[in-house]
């Protein structure tokens, strides 16, 4: 068990590296056999995913990385993406409009329900697909084009490099999304929707198809946990004066109608997408992805839940435990419960960052049963 720290740890000596290395190793080992789970068919593309790629990849404020598994495996941003362009969209319009169009209240209904709207005729909150479609149509721009060009700019900014788009994903996407276009339409006809309803969903469609690693998913969730500066740039990309909002909506909606357990069980603002990803923050200390591509039946990534709700038992990292601890949350980390072999460090440069890398083939996947 890790021992006690002094307080004065939060602003001095970093988490031991080797002993997060060895928890994330030892998480992996845990989870890697979990079978439970279905890939997203219902975007022809993202059903051609393996089951079994799986990544953990953390980013702390200061710009170490921290990671294991398939961490330099692609897969498209899909809901994760909601997070940005809702701070994108509160950047470009203020807070005052994009309130009057999106609520901020959980909805209790599945990610892409077309059940109903708030009894103002909004969207319940940005992290639906409702929501987040109307949030896409706030995004500044006097062409498709530049409007394309900013949301890339304002995500590649976050990540820390310029992001591509997955053509066959957006083609899939495109051709499928009816119950989007019904959403899009309803808004429309009560003026939530302000341009044409296919511009709208076309960039809609690309914002979810942008090509991400978890290393690059971790970096953007610790831009929000270091007050909107990317840690390994040390540029702004978010307004500092609207984390709050974000994390307040990620907190409360960002898990859909799991968010309320989510809530209880793990207790970060966080947020999943159907590709398998899913990202929390923890403030004023690391951003966290997990990318596993079999979902449950609420959208969210499987061994992505187990590993997040293992990490929240044994760092204590739950918003309402770290507010009392001392000293850093992967300072509380544990490796010894569970058996996992140690591997050689490869360390390369990111920015400032130390990166510490695993490769999935080299680590033991016994011990994955709960």
């Amino acid at each position: 068990m890790p021992s006690q720290i002094d307080s004065q740890d939060f602003r001095g000596q970093p988490p031991d590296r080797d002993r997060v290395i060895a928890a994330l190793e030892a998480l992996y080992a845990r989870y890697q056999g979990v079978g439970e789970g279905r890939l997203a068919d219902y975007i022809p593309e993202l059903a051609k995913a393996d089951p079994r790629w799986f990544a953990i990849s953390i980013v702390t404020v200061e710009g170490t990385v921290y990671e294991v598994g398939e961490i330099d495996r692609s897969f498209t941003i899909q809901s994760l993406s909601k997070v940005f362009t809702h701070a994108l969209a509160l950047a470009d319009r203020g807070r005052d409009f994009v309130l009057r169009r999106v609520g901020v209240e959980p909805s209790g209904d599945s990610f892409d329900s077309i059940i109903r709207l708030d009894a103002n005729n909004r969207p319940h909150n940005a992290m639906v697909n409702a929501g987040a479609i109307a949030v896409t149509g706030m995004i500044a721009g006097e062409t498709r084009e530049r409007r394309l060009e900013r949301l890339l700019d304002m995500l590649g900014r976050t990540m820390g490099r310029r992001p591509t788009i997955d053509e066959a994903v957006y083609e899939s996407e495109r051709a499928t999304g009816h119950r989007n276009r019904a959403m899009a339409h309803l808004m429309l006809n009560f003026g939530i929707l302000d341009r044409d309803v296919e511009d709208i969903l076309d960039l809609y469609f690309k914002q979810c198809s942008v090509l991400v690693t978890a290393r690059d998913m971790a970096t953007m969730a610790a831009t929000l946990a270091n007050a909107g500066i990317n840690p390994t740039t040390g540029e702004r990309t978010v307004e500092r004066g609207y984390i709050r909002d974000v994390l307040t909506v990620m907190h409360t909606c960002g898990m859909y109608n799991y968010a309320g357990e989510w809530a209880y069980t793990v207790g970060l603002p966080a947020k999943s997408g159907v590709s398998g990803g899913i990202i929390a923050v923890v403030p004023g200390q690391f951003g966290i992805c997990v990318y596993s591509p079999p979902v449950d039946e609420r959208g969210n990534s499987v061994r992505g839940i187990r590993v997040f709700e293992d990490l929240s038992r044994s760092t204590g990292m739950h918003v309402f435990e770290t507010w009392h601890q001392h000293g850093r949350v992967l300072n509380h980390i544990e490796s010894a419960r569970a058996p996992s072999r140690a591997l050689p460090d490869t360390t390369q440069p990111v920015g400032d960052a130390t990166v510490h890398k695993r490769e999935s083939e080299s680590i033991d996947g016994e011990g994955g049963e709960l």
